[in-house]
């Protein structure tokens, strides 16, 4: 493919903005890739392998004469970062995010983009439990949704095509949606499961009468699955939720409704609804991966992924 921006400044070098450099490179999206995090640790080891071309030290050095600026760090930072970046930011250059809440990141970036800036909200709906410069592969994006969301941004629809047709060249699908509908579809697909899991792994530490050995060496295909996305990165998700309260608090309490609903049929041995509840819902897991997001794999295909970008 060609070139679709000379030059792209990643802000976080971790998962989602390492797979990003190793699937532009890949397919010959960008002219040079500049790279910088806050840790020197991550700093150093993103050079030593190569993710970028240019790794710098600050996120001023980075963005000076991009034409994409992705912000790739926690949610919570996103303000911060683009204050800093503002004044830096070359004209007519588009500044988008990689973030898993909407609203919040609207909010905190785009008082601090420049007149003559072009702020496109993202948001790719891929990912694993790992983090850091090495957890990148360039296959992460292939056949997953990238939503773009445009509004209350400034910036002009040639601008949200062009990253729109950056995101397709990486691999993924893209669609457009509103910023709270955004939140409020992430919060069912991916913040509240993750919160449970992280409780359901909580729970399991605080029973007195299963061991922290039992735990780990029993695990079974249910509990090693389920608490998967429970080994991600905790200050990314403590600001998602934080920045996302209200939706999560939503269907947080839907959530527990059904629970509560499951729970007398289980006291009251209600086997029928019981299975009418667990046929349905399977069938919406089959969908899943009939729609080509996700695999009947072990390892969710993920480890496979990963072994194809280290060859």
């Amino acid at each position: 493919m060609s070139v679709i921006y000379d030059r792209v400044a990643l802000i976080g070098l971790g998962l989602i903005a390492g797979s990003m450099s190793l699937a532009m490179r890949r397919e010959g999206l960008a002219g040079e890739i500049v790279g910088t995090a806050r840790s020197a640790e991550t700093r150093r080891v993103a050079a030593e392998i190569g993710l970028v071309d240019r790794v710098v030290e600050t996120a001023e050095e980075a963005v000076a004469g991009a034409d994409l600026v992705v912000l790739a760090v926690p949610v919570g930072a996103m303000s911060a970062v683009a204050e800093a970046i503002g004044p830096h930011l070359k004209p007519g250059a588009t500044v988008t995010d990689v973030g898993s809440v909407k609203k919040a990141v609207i909010e905190a970036v785009g008082p601090h983009v420049p007149d003559g800036v072009h702020f496109v909200p993202a948001h790719p709906l891929a990912g694993t439990e790992h983090s850091g410069p090495h957890s990148g592969f360039a296959e992460l994006f292939a056949n997953r949704w990238c939503l773009i969301v445009p509004d209350g941004s400034r910036a002009e629809e040639a601008a949200i095509a062009r990253l729109e047709a950056l995101w397709q060249g990486m691999g993924a699908l893209t669609d457009r949606m509103e910023a709270d509908h955004h939140d409020l579809v992430l919060s069912v697909t991916s913040h509240v499961p993750h919160l449970i899991a992280y409780t359901m792994v909580g729970v399991a530490d605080d029973l007195g009468r299963v061991t922290d050995s039992e735990v780990i060496k029993y695990s079974a295909a249910g509990f090693r699955d389920f608490t998967r996305i429970a080994a991600s990165d905790p200050t990314m998700w403590r600001d998602v939720f934080l920045t996302n309260r209200e939706a999560v608090l939503d269907i947080l309490g839907r959530f527990t409704e059904e629970l509560f609903a499951l729970q007398r049929a289980i006291r009251t041995g209600e086997g029928q609804e019981l299975h009418d509840y667990f046929t349905r819902t399977r069938a919406i897991r089959r969908g899943i991966v009939e729609a080509g997001q996700d695999t009947d794999a072990p390892d969710f295909g993920r480890a496979a992924g990963r072994r194809g970008a280290a060859e």
